[in-house]
């Protein structure tokens, strides 16, 4: 007897949804030099981009404004 397992579904995310990560991510994490994706972001990592973008697509498009890098580095004043 040969039993099937359903594969696991995976949602896509939607176009709207997307775009809005997309602009959260690049307002968040502003490039070095305009136009020049090949210099880097000014503030944080690809690891730590990746990271927003995929916390704002499970929120559905709503994000902090505070990207995590910076709530990463804040410490306390003595």
């Amino acid at each position: 007897m040969l039993t099937l397992a359903a594969p696991a579904t995976a949602s896509a995310i939607t176009a709207e949804v997307a775009r809005a990560c997309e602009a959260a991510v690049a307002k968040a994490f502003p490039p070095r030099q305009i136009g020049n994706p090949a210099a880097g972001s000014a503030k944080g990592t690809a690891k730590d981009q990746r990271a927003y973008f995929q916390k704002c697509v499970a929120n559905n498009g709503k994000v902090d404004d505070v990207p995590a890098e910076a709530a990463k580095d804040s410490k306390p004043s003595k």
